[in-house]
């Protein structure tokens, strides 16, 4: 389904977005060396909750997955780079970690993450989030009425393989209104002109994400982590945004 959203749902999309924004940037404030991945769950369960908003996550189970998520936020490690599950482990000095984090709030749903190093981060670590950093404005800059979808995939895709990474088609931003994960799908590489065209009121989750030297996943025993194959550290950025006659308008943006 894809789904145009009325002008009427911006204020609220815009707050859902807020929500989401804040708590990553609270989170990146805590996370420390020491700090357990199952802290960071309790802290987002407990903001989540007191601001009224649902999670997209709790009671997720899509065909990808083992069962229902059953947590709040995706925490993923070094080698790890998408939907990593929380768990029982203790971030180390140099730790790369990834927060991914969608909720709902006055019926508009919002996701974002972010990747960033505990501790102190190693060169290649800075310059593979920076990577993705500059994708996603990338991608939000092709992201405007009269473009295609194919126009923010190869927007993306330019910057991506431009700084030597691989890129994997798997998985890749998405369509996102009333639910978290709608169509169309956002591949991180494309065609430009090629699939949908962009019109106000449509809203999607931009995620360039990509590891070190390899385009192939495996899923972990978990039955829902994500990892690099190969063992090599990974990054992920993403925002919100909704298309409006001027462009995009990023509903995550942090301060």
């Amino acid at each position: 389904m894809i789904e145009i959203l009325p002008p009427s749902t911006i204020p609220l999309a815009r707050e859902s977005g807020a929500l989401v924004a804040e708590i990553l940037g609270t989170i990146r404030e805590r996370a420390t060396i020491g700090t357990n991945l199952l802290e960071i769950d309790q802290w987002t369960k407990d903001i989540i909750l007191g601001a009224g908003a649902t999670s997209c996550y709790v009671d997720y189970a899509p065909s990808f997955g083992r069962g229902p998520f059953g947590h709040y936020i995706c925490t993923s490690v070094n080698d790890a780079v998408l939907h990593g599950l929380p768990h029982d482990y203790s971030l180390a000095d140099g730790d790369l970690l990834t927060l991914d984090l969608a909720v709902v709030l006055g019926g508009v749903a919002a996701d974002s993450a972010i990747s960033f190093v505990v501790g102190e981060p190693r060169p290649e670590d800075t310059t593979m989030i920076d990577a993705t950093e500059r994708a996603l404005a990338a991608g939000i800059a092709a992201a405007r009425p009269g473009n295609k979808i194919g126009d923010i995939s190869h927007a993306i895709g330019t910057v991506l393989s431009g700084a030597g990474y691989p890129i994997n088609m798997q998985f890749g931003g998405h369509g996102i209104g009333s639910t978290m994960h709608q169509d169309p799908h956002v591949s991180n590489n494309g065609r430009p002109g090629r699939g949908y065209g962009l019109r106000p009121g449509l809203m999607l989750a931009l995620e360039p994400w990509v590891m070190a030297d390899t385009d192939e996943l495996v899923t972990d025993a978990d039955g829902w982590t994500l990892r690099s194959t190969t063992g090599c550290r990974t990054a992920h950025s993403e925002h919100t945004v909704m298309i409006t006659e001027d462009g995009a308008e990023i509903m995550t943006l942090r301060a």
